[in-house]
C-alpha cells in the first residue's frame, strides 16, 4: 500500500474536495474508524464535516504525544519532527508552520477537530462508508485500506466462525475474487452488500455482518489481503447443513470442501 505523507499540495487538493458526507441540516453523532476498529468515542457531524476528538484519533494512529497548553489555550501534539496544534479561540490547526482555517471547538474537556482536515495534514485517508453510517480512517502507515479491512473481517467473521484458519481465508478470497470479477462490484463494500439478484451473504440479512469479528477472521482478512489464497478464483460457497445449493450446483463447477462450505468457481 502506498504510504501517505505530510504535503500541503495534497492537502489542499483533499480540502478543495470537500469531505464525502451526506449533507446534514442537524448535528448528529456519527461512528468513526481507523483502520477497522471503531472509535471509542462521540463522533458528531455538523453540516457535512465530521468532528472527533484529537487525542482519540492521534492516540488511534499511534505515535504521537498529546497535552493541553494552558498558556496558548491550544492542544497541541508532536510525533518525531511533525507539531501539530489546534487553537478552539482561533478555528485554525497548524502544522509545522502551515495554518489551515477548520471549526475547533472544546467540548467536555475533549478538543474536538474537523476529521478530514486532521487526518489529512497526518498524511492519513478519510473516506465516508454509506453503510456505516460514519467515517473510515486509513492511518499514514497502515498497511490496509480501513474500509476494506473492516468490511472483510466482518464477513469472514460472520460468515465463518468456528471454522479453521484455511476456511476463513477462502471465505476472503470468494469476496476479493468477486471484487476482481466483472460479474460483480468492484470494492469489497459493495460485494458484501450487493443485492442485484437478491441479498448475497446470510450475515447480511440476519444482521450478524455488524457484529464486532473475531481475532482469528481479522487475521485471515489481513493475510487475504496480503495475498493468501485456498480457493483459487472461486467465486461461490455455501454449507449445506444451511442450504441445498441448488442453483450453485446447477450452474458452477465444484472446487472443494473445506470445513462446513462448498466452494464453486
Amino acid at each position: 500500500m502506498r504510504k501517505r505523507g505530510i504535503t500541503t499540495g495534497l492537502l489542499a487538493a483533499a480540502l478543495m474536495l470537500g469531505a464525502v458526507v451526506p449533507a446534514a441540516a442537524a448535528e448528529r453523532t456519527v461512528p468513526v474508524q481507523v483502520d477497522g476498529a471503531v472509535l471509542d468515542t462521540v463522533n458528531y457531524l455538523d453540516s457535512g464535516v465530521t468532528y472527533v476528538p484529537l487525542r482519540a484519533l492521534l492516540d488511534a494512529f499511534g505515535g504521537w504525544e498529546v497535552r493541553w497548553d494552558s498558556e496558548t489555550k491550544a492542544a497541541v501534539a508532536v510525533a518525531g519532527t511533525t507539531r501539530l496544534s489546534a487553537d478552539p479561540t482561533a478555528d485554525t490547526i497548524t502544522v509545522n508552520g502551515h495554518t489551515y482555517n477548520g471549526n475547533v471547538s472544546v467540548r467536555s474537556g475533549r478538543t474536538y477537530v474537523p476529521l478530514r482536515l486532521a487526518a489529512t495534514v497526518c498524511g492519513a485517508g478519510v473516506v465516508w462508508d454509506r453503510v456505516l453510517g460514519g467515517a473510515a480512517v486509513t492511518s499514514p502507515d497502515a498497511a490496509y485500506d480501513a474500509e476494506d479491512l473492516y468490511w472483510l473481517s466482518r464477513i469472514i467473521s460472520a460468515e465463518s466462525q468456528g471454522e479453521p484458519l484455511e476456511g476463513q481465508i477462502a471465505v476472503g478470497n470468494v469476496v476479493l475474487n468477486r471484487v476482481d470479477s466483472a460479474e460483480f462490484p468492484n470494492s469489497i463494500r459493495e460485494v458484501v452488500f450487493d443485492a442485484k439478484d437478491g441479498v448475497q451473504f446470510e450475515p447480511v440479512s440476519n444482521g450478524t455482518v455488524y457484529n464486532d469479528p473475531t481475532d482469528s477472521a481479522v487475521k485471515a482478512a489481513k493475510m487475504v489481503l496480503d495475498g493468501a489464497e485456498t480457493v483459487g478464483s472461486c467465486l461461490y460457497f455455501y454449507a449445506p447443513a444451511l442450504s441445498k445449493g441448488l442453483w450453485v450446483n446447477a450452474n458452477r463447477n465444484y472446487f472443494t470442501t473445506i470445513g462446513c462450505h462448498r466452494f464453486y468457481l
